[in-house]
């Protein structure tokens, strides 16, 4: 391989080549490089081959011979762990292989879920670095993908119980350990997760006409009204791919895009697909930055991000519920924002600066609210995404992705406008309530971009702080921000050379936060001085100062301040032995039986640790001598307890010997071998000397290196390799130490020496203690395999990894001796004393760490880990990427990585001695004592985790335990063996392995168990473990596969993986007999499967058969057994008889399971029916339209309801086309139209018993028995909860299958019982027969004309009855019955039920509540027909049209919800024709005319009708006021609902809204005021079109004139609210803005007192959110204004009272300008901008002027006090000292509390 190829973008080459090892044989796509600085990294290429030659021979194996478990699950396993370990270490064509192999698996139809996972999780780690493969390399179909998601995340059948997935509740996490990416998606079930990550990660290799393809599939879906629309979104959002190369472009986006974007901007009320389209506009930016033009989009789209912040607004806000719940996701719309940054107009740039402009007063400390998290959010995500994509343009190294083009790049100018717009709300965010985090990590990004511009102001509110006593909370959040920026300041650079100089001043300052009594500060001290270590090495220069003359001024300054570092460290000592003395004193741990620390000493100690091993790491010679000796001294003056303090000594100890061995063992070994003879006071140290036989670091120190990014090539580590004398030495130390107890514990074992329980213990405790600290000079344990758990094809042996040591084979094996010992022990402590807990407790550990220690435990692995990947976060430098770390992580890193592999132990072979050891913990795991169970318990899970298939050896064992003909099982054996089958929350559940073997053990054990003489329903803790298993079995469980088989095109791929050369194994290729082989054992095991199930259904029912069983158990069983049904199988015939008897058992739990279980199993046999494909142009007979048009065409009119031409007769019916689904037709049709086919050709009805198979014949027999059916009735009519029960799709679903398979077999039975539940007025049973009745509309799909017009005849009369007995309770019932009957329905063949609706819905003989709920009965069914029935819309307005002045409030609500369903279809949405149902303009002209006679009266308009209809006609203004109230019903009922707002239209009412809506939040008003005022709040949130902004002004400025004060109030209020939530609207219309700025002045100068103050509120909000701006004229309008002279007081008669200047128009104009002067003030109530000072001299002037302009003036006053308290330090500063004395006059003075 040359150099040269490999040496891209100019950084050294890898150093593949150059280690001597010979030419290697291919060029691997991509090597953990931390591997190359491995000690013994030349041993890496031979050892990676082979795994990968393995790999590659043996998965190609298994998949030709058809073996998908074991031996292609365990090879796939084995190639995730290669990655973890070497990365992509394979060949470009390996690579393509691998992916093609795991795409063609997992593509399988049939696969289990699990296994799916598993693949797909690998394959998206194979496709995760998009820049090793380009399109040119590899091509993924994308139907295989939709088929799946299709099949699993829409599954037809699982709602039903026949498929069943797990449920987790944790997002799951690509368990990747080099990048912790957490996956975007979290939804309630990790396999949504998997699958949409999947397609994520396939998406960049979809071909180039998958677009067309895509949007030919998923078009037709587009039906707004129908949930398909969602679905065909979220498919758009997932699949559509965006990353085509620029010239293919018109093969993708361009396709889409305006289509979308248009839907996007004309939708206005926040469906939840809207947000989906923002995640895709999002991604499409982001990939083609420079290609898409945006900047038409960018005031609608700025606009929508803030409304999609919910922020409070004005001061009556009502929220539309659907803007909290469907609101965008932040992170996406940050996305967005920063892909559209940048570019020749600086568009994107201003509008963000207004953005943060409007929301800056929302971050100050002081508002709380749940829309804090959001803008918290906001601000952390925006910079992070900003310095990804300066990364992507500037340091990234070109890859086959698009490159963004020269003239879209960010320039700098953009990077410094970005960063001050954004700057001041993060410096408020700094003390939020939720804490600084997100701030701290926005100030890292922001200071990797402009140190110069964010660190000097996060200074200026640090050393304050770090002054403060008095705000601890201040203190913590300034220190977070610093150690985001510290990495930055102290490289300083040429933009901030100052930097550095800050350092140690804030070292200094942060040590008293290193204070036992403040837990936080304590740790955010710890992690601040950490922090600082890290980057910086410890080391006095200043003695360079002597010695040269060309330092600069910084750097002169920097060297002296360096002296004081031992200053520092030494400090920093003191503290932390205060820290240390402290936590002793808490009484002497010994007595107590704490082993633990507190949580809290622990998270201390391990910032301790951390933090001092830094600082002696980083510190130069000198000082580490001084700190070494200062240590030394402590720990020999002082004696701890060793739980707490001792281990806090003994950790600064081990930091000390890890950093500089030979000096500190010189110090310690000697004295601690005096002390040895007090073995037991000092064991702690004399641990660390075991421990420190590891590798010994001896890291050298790069002396001024601030900062600075380590080389990863250059590291100079120096690794110290153990000689062979230095490993015969440490033998001989272990023995030395190891033999004498081993012998002893022997001994005692046989029984030949009495040894009290503390020398048993402290023996054991040496004998773990040299366990542990050998560990990995320890060879394992050797020994037999366990044979023939699983047969295999495949070899599945185990990978050994070199880790540096040749093991000694010659000498004993350690582990094998100490096994046998212990187990002997073991024996006999059981039998003797099994009460002496800890040496059991202690012999657990030691079995756990001989089979799993080999020199690092996986806990303490993933620990550091996480705090390795959280102090990269806080230092990396994410802009200039590439791996430019601080050297210490480097170092860190590389040690993990080394770690890494001694953990990885994949796929252990079961050993002899293994399976002993895991006997002998469940033995412990039954024991007596629950402690000893616990702990046990807990290695037990682990062990079992680590060995192939010995889950299958040990099942048995635990089984035994809940055997019922066992009489000498104990409750405590009992329970540990329940626990055994329960696993633990992360491991194996051994009641729930996917495998038939085990569970056809398993669950029947546990159903008997219940006749076990231990168990006891008494004990709580048994009937929840119980309750627990059955849980998780239910949340874990999913259908098991009963036959799989490996398609053709998957066996082709792996015959080239087994033929792949480099690296490749001398195997021979497979013979067609092998080959012949696996498909016969596949069968075999096919069909043992399958003998599994019967067997295990059968097993399951004796059990639950058994008398005397518990009924807890019956129930287990039977929840069991419902999860065997399956949509490949029907279930066996005794199963079926079972459930359809127990749809009448006494138990309700039980009849629920069982009704469940039988729609399930007539779903299994329902009859397929046969469809055909029609051509909807010619049905029409009108050609398909020229391009995209939606709606109302003519082609599809054939759809819809037309009374005229309704099928009446049998021929009509049959030449009918019937299409059920609502979304066909409307958008576009698909290609391939299907509809069902004709009668004669469907599966034949009205079968004789003879006709039907053994299963249906059951089904029919009870079904047919009179008395099966009675008691059925009753039941299901009985009342569950009273007042909770709702209309039941379970029951509804098994009465449909009941009609869909046996039509009208069964309806002479049950006739009489509807006759009678429907004349029964009671709530249960007409739900009962509600849920019959939508059963037999919807299981009648397929009938014959005959028998549907028969059915009809029976139902209407039911109906009829039904709707006229309708009560409160069960209105909702009958609701769901006709909206469940009418969903995907052809309209035309209900014509019977809609005309029954629509007969007269206000008869008003009920009286109004009955009409009210026979309208929501109609809206209910109408409203499933969508678009399909604009003839019934029109009958049903005008028959509702006259009856729109109803007096009954409830009629009037539900008219208003009709009325939306009515309109709802007209739609303003792009390529939309117009709709042939009811249109809004019309019917609101014809509203307006009837308003006319309230619209010309200009007094208050009063609500005089009392709600009884008067006798007579009333005059037009009381019917004008009756309707009014309705239409303010419907106005509140479609805000929330329809898709777009009627914006003209409703404009007109408008003014009639502003004069009847009351201006108090008062709750005694009547309806008409409450709702005319709900309604004003709601519509001023709406979204506007720019084009109907100069309409909603004009409506504004001519109410501003009205004669009613309360009109000219509440049209500030509407002003308000309305610019806020469109404030990028309106601010891209300039007369827009003039217009609202002139009509907030002109209302200042109101005659009204209240209006002048809320012009002054609005004025200054107005302000404050920038959309107006300060300026001259308008502060010289109000000056002059304020000096109007006013008219001279005359003397007062004796007989007035009060001032006679009263409201003169003088008086108002002058008190305008002080109310414009005051809102000028209040605009900025966190900050003092250069005008205000003297604002403040002006207002003060006229503090003794009448009222009301002094009470204005004192408010205003009080105000600014109020709100520029906190910060008046710093606020101070803008005033003179004239100003300032003024000022404090003012705002102490006496006339302050006047």
């Amino acid at each position: 391989m040359e150099p040269a190829e490999r040496a891209g973008g100019g950084e050294p080459p890898e150093p593949g080549g150059r280690l001597g090892l010979g030419c290697r044989s291919f060029v691997p796509q991509k090597e953990i490089v931390y591997n190359k600085l491995l000690p013994y990294a030349d041993r890496l290429d031979a050892e990676s081959d082979l795994q990968l030659a393995q790999i590659k021979s043996n998965l190609g194996r298994a998949v030709q011979l058809q073996e998908l478990w074991p031996g292609g699950l365990f090879w796939t396993r084995k190639l995730s762990t290669y990655i973890r370990l070497y990365g992509r270490k394979f060949s470009k064509e390996d690579h393509v292989l691998f992916i093609k192999l795991l795409y063609e698996l997992v593509s399988i139809p049939k696969l289990e879920i699990s296994m799916m996972q598993g693949f797909a999780r690998l394959l998206i780690n194979l496709l995760k670095k998009k820049e090793l493969l380009s399109r040119d390399d590899l091509e993924l179909p994308w139907r295989p993908l939709y088929d799946m998601v299709e099949r699993i995340l829409y599954s037809k059948t699982e709602h039903l119980g026949l498929n069943w997935f797990p449920k987790n509740i944790v997002p799951f996490i690509l368990r990747d350990y080099k990048n912790h990416k957490r996956s975007l998606y979290r939804y309630h079930s990790s396999v949504e997760n998997v699958l949409k990550t999947l397609v994520k990660s396939c998406r960049p290799y979809f071909p180039a006409d998958a677009t067309a393809e895509m949007l030919e599939e998923w078009r037709p879906l587009m039906c707004p009204f129908d949930v398909t629309m969602q679905k065909a979104i979220t498919y758009f959002e997932i699949f559509l791919p965006t990353s085509l190369p620029p010239e293919l472009h018109h093969k993708g986006f361009k396709l889409w895009f305006d289509e979308l974007i248009g839907l996007w901007v004309s939708v206005q009320n926040l469906p939840q697909w809207e947000g989906q389209l923002v995640n895709l506009f999002a991604r499409l930016a982001t990939d083609n930055i420079g290609y898409i033009d945006w900047d038409p989009y960018v005031p609608k789209i700025f606009t929508r991000i803030l409304r999609s912040l919910n922020l409070p607004v004005g001061s009556s806000q009502v929220l539309v519920p659907r803007f909290l719940t469907n609101a965008y996701d932040i992170g996406h719309a940050v996305i967005w924002i920063t892909a559209m940054m940048g570019g020749p107009s600086k568009l994107v740039q201003k509008h963000l600066a207004g953005l943060f402009n409007s929301i800056t007063s929302f971050y100050h400390p002081s508002n709380n609210g749940r829309w804090l998290n959001k803008l918290m959010k906001l601000l952390q995500r925006l910079p992070n995404s900003v310095v990804r994509r300066l990364h992507r343009e500037r340091y990234k190294k070109p890859s086959w992705l698009t490159p963004v083009p020269d003239s879209h790049k960010l320039t700098e100018q953009d990077v410094t406008d970005f960063v001050q717009c954004i700057i001041q709300p993060v410096l408020l965010a700094m003390f939020s309530k939720t804490g600084s985090l997100e701030a701290a990590q926005a100030l890292q990004n922001l200071a990797l971009m402009r140190p110069e511009l964010v660190i000097p102001p996060v200074l200026e509110r640090t050393y304050p702080a770090l002054e403060t006593l008095t705000e601890p909370h201040q203190l913590t959040a300034t220190l977070s921000c610093v150690i985001g920026v510290a990495r930055s300041l102290v490289s300083g650079g040429r933009w901030f050379p100052e930097g550095p100089t800050h350092m140690l001043p804030l070292l200094m300052r942060a040590l008293p936060g290193v204070d036992p009594n403040d837990f936080s500060k304590c740790m955010i001290t710890f992690q601040f001085i950490a922090t600082f270590s890290t980057l910086v090495p410890l080391v006095d220069c200043s003695s360079v100062l002597q010695e040269r003359n060309d330092l600069t001024e910084v750097e002169r300054e920097l060297c002296s301040a360096t002296a004081e570092f031992e200053d520092f460290v030494l400090q920093f000592m003191d503290r932390c032995f205060g820290l240390i003395e402290s936590s002793t004193l808490e009484q002497t741990r010994e007595e107590t039986e704490t082993e633990k620390m507190t949580h809290l000493e622990s998270l201390v100690e391990l910032g301790l640790s951390s933090t001092f091993s830094t600082i002696l790491t980083q510190c130069s010679k000198e000082i580490f001598m001084v700190a070494l000796q200062k240590v030394f001294n402590f720990s020999i003056s002082h004696i701890f307890e060793t739980r707490v303090a001792g281990r806090m000594v003994a950790d600064m100890c081990r930091a000390a010997v890890k950093c500089c061995p030979e000096e500190s063992l010189k110090l310690f070994v000697p004295h601690c071998c005096g002390v040895i003879t007090q073995l037991t006071m000092n064991d702690d140290v004399l641990n660390e000397e075991e421990l420190d036989k590891e590798l010994l670091w001896n890291l050298q120190l790069l002396s001024e290196d601030w900062g600075k990014p380590g080389d990863l090539w250059n590291l100079g580590i120096q690794w110290h390799v153990p000689s062979q004398q230095e490993v015969s030495f440490a033998f001989s130390l272990l023995d030395s130490f190891l033999q004498p107890e081993l012998a002893k514990l022997e001994n005692c074992g046989d029984g030949e020496l009495e040894m009290s329980r503390d020398d048993i213990l402290q023996s054991l405790t040496i004998v773990h203690n040299c366990l542990i600290g050998s560990g990995n000079l320890l060879p394992p344990l050797k020994g037999e395999p366990v044979a023939n758990l699983v047969p295999s094809m495949v070899s599945l042996e185990e990978t050994k990894l070199y880790t540096g040591l040749e093991y000694d084979l010659s000498r004993e094996n350690h582990r094998e001796t100490i096994a046998r010992v212990i187990r002997k022990l073991l024996n006999h402590i059981l039998l003797n004393s099994e009460d002496d807990t800890k040496s059991l407790f202690l012999i657990i550990k030691i079995i756990g760490d001989l089979l799993q220690f080999q020199g690092s435990h996986k806990h303490e692995f993933d620990s550091r880990w996480k705090s390795f990947n959280l102090v990269k976060k806080s230092m990396e430098n994410r802009l200039h990427g590439k791996k430019q770390h601080i050297r210490a992580l480097l170092i860190d890193r590389v040690m993990l990585q080394h770690e890494l592999r001694t953990l990885t132990v994949e796929g252990c072979e079961y050993k002899k001695i293994h399976q002993d050891m895991i006997r002998d913990l469940l033995r412990l795991s039954t024991s007596s004592y629950s402690q000893v169970r616990n702990k046990a318990q807990q290695t037990f899970f682990a062990a079992l985790g680590a060995y192939n298939f010995c889950c299958r050896d040990i099942i048995p064992l635990v089984l035994e335990f809940l055997r019922p003909d066992r009489k000498d099982v104990t409750q405590q054996q009992f329970k540990g063996a329940l626990y055994c089958l329960l696993g633990n929350h992360s491991g194996v559940c051994l009641a729930n392995l996917h495998d038939w073997d085990c569970i056809v053990q398993t669950w029947p054990a546990i159903v008997s168990s219940g006749l076990s003489q231990a168990m006891s329903l008494e004990k709580p803790s048994i009937v929840r473990l119980f309750d627990d298993l059955a849980e998780k079995i239910h949340r874990q469980y999913e259908t098991i596969g009963l036959d799989f088989n490996i398609p053709k095109s998957c066996v082709e791929i792996a015959e080239l993986l087994q033929q792949s050369q480099n690296p490749s194994v001398n195997q021979t290729l497979l013979s067609p007999e092998k080959i012949k082989e696996g498909l016969k054992r596949q069968q075999e095991k096919n069909a043992d499967a399958l003998r599994n199930y019967e067997n295990l259904v059968n097993t399951l029912l004796d059990g639950v058969e058994q008398r005397n069983l518990p009924w807890k158990f019956e129930h287990i069983g039977i929840g069991l057994l419902s999860l065997l049904l399956r949509d490949d199988r029907v279930l066996p015939l005794r199963a079926i008889r079972f459930f359809v008897e127990n749809l009448n058992h006494d138990a309700i739990v039980v009849r629920k399971m069982a009704i469940s279980a039988v729609a399930g199993i007539l779903k299994q046999l329902k009859r397929t029916h046969k469809k055909m494909t029609i051509n909807p142009y010619e049905i029409s007979g009108f050609p398909k339209p020229a391009q995209i048009l939606a709606g109302d065409r003519p082609d599809n009119h054939w759809l819809h309801y037309n009374s005229k031409s309704i099928p009446r007769t049998k021929k009509e019916w049959e030449s009918s086309y019937f299409v059920e689904k609502t979304h066909w037709g409307y958008y576009t049709w698909p290609k391939n139209m299907v509809v069902y086919a004709g009668v004669e050709e469907q599966p034949k009805l009205g079968r004789s018993r003879e006709d039907m198979t053994e299963a249906e014949q059951i089904i029919f027999d009870h079904f047919s028995d009179p008395k099966f059916v009675q008691q059925l009735i009753t039941f299901l009519s009985l009342e569950d909860r009273k007042g909770k029960d709702k209309f039941n799709p379970r029951r509804f679903c098994l009465f449909k299958g009941i009609f869909r398979n046996f039509d009208d077999a069964f309806l002479p039975v049950l006739k009489p019982h509807l006759e009678r539940l429907v004349a029964d007025s009671h709530e249960s049973t007409q739900r009962c027969v509600a849920e019959i009745i939508a059963g037999l509309i919807r299981g009648s799909k397929h009938w014959t004309f005959e028998k549907v017009e028969k059915l009809w005849e029976l139902l209407c009369p039911l109906l009829r009855t039904a709707l006229s007995n309708i009560t409160v309770e069960t209105y909702n019932d009958w609701g769901t019955c006709i909206a469940t009957s009418c969903e995907s329905r052809d309209p035309r063949k209900l014509h019977w039920l809609f005309e029954l609706l629509l007969e007269s819905p206000l008869s008003g003989e009920g009286g109004s509540f009955v009409d009210a709920c026979r309208l929501y009965v109609l809206q209910g069914g109408l409203a499933q027909q969508e678009w399909r029935v604009p003839e019934l819309l029109h009958r049903l307005l005008k028959y509702l049209e006259p009856k729109l002045t109803q007096v009954y409030k409830n009629v009037r609500e539900r008219i208003g919800s009709v009325l939306t369903y009515i309109f709802m279809i007209d739609v303003s949405l792009p390529n939309t024709a117009p709709t042939t149902s009811p249109c809004i303009p019309e019917f609101t002209a014809r509203i307006l005319d009837k308003l006319k006679p309230l619209m010309d009266v200009d007094e208050e308009i009063q609500n005089h009708v009392m709600e009884e209809n008067g006798i007579g006609e009333e005059d037009e203004r009381t019917q004008g006021i009756k309707l009014l109230k309705t239409i303010l019903k419907w106005l509140m009922a479609s805000a929330g609902r329809s898709f777009s707002t009627a914006v003209t239209e409703q404009l007109q009412l408008l003014p009639l809204f502003f004069k009847i809506a009351p201006v108090e939040n008062d709750n005694s008003y009547d309806e008409l005021k409450r709702d005319a005022k709900l309604c004003l709040s709601l519509m001023s949130q709406g979204l506007l079109y720019p084009h109907q902004v100069p309409l909603v002004l004009q409506v504004l400025k001519q109410t501003a004139r009205s004669s009613s004060w309360h009109a000219r109030y509440t049209v500030l209020t509407y002003l308000q609210t309305m610019v806020f939530y469109n404030l990028f609207i309106f601010l891209n219309n300039e007369d827009a803005v003039k217009d609202i700025r002139w009509l907030v002045i002109s209302l200042l100068e109101d005659e009204q007192l209240e209006v002048r103050e809320m012009a002054a509120t609005t004025l200054s909000g107005l302000l404050q959110c920038n959309f107006l701006t300060m300026d001259s004229p308008m502060q010289i309008h109000f000056e002059q204004l304020c000096k109007t002279k006013l008219p001279k007081k005359r003397k007062r008669d004796p007989g007035s009272v009060g001032d006679t200047i009263g409201n003169s128009a003088e008086l108002v104009r002058r008190h305008a300008g002080v109310l414009g002067l005051g809102a000028c003030v209040l605009s900025s109530p966190y900050n003092v901008p250069t005008w205000m000072p003297q604002l403040l001299m002006n207002l003060s002037a006229h503090l003794n002027d009448p009222q009301p302009i002094e009470m204005t003036v004192k408010k205003t006053l009080s105000n600014f006090r109020r709100t520029h308290h906190d910060n008046w330090q710093e606020h101070k500063q803008q005033f003179t000292d004239d100003q300032l004395l003024v000022l404090t006059d003012l705002l102490v003075s006496p006339c302050y509390y006047a």
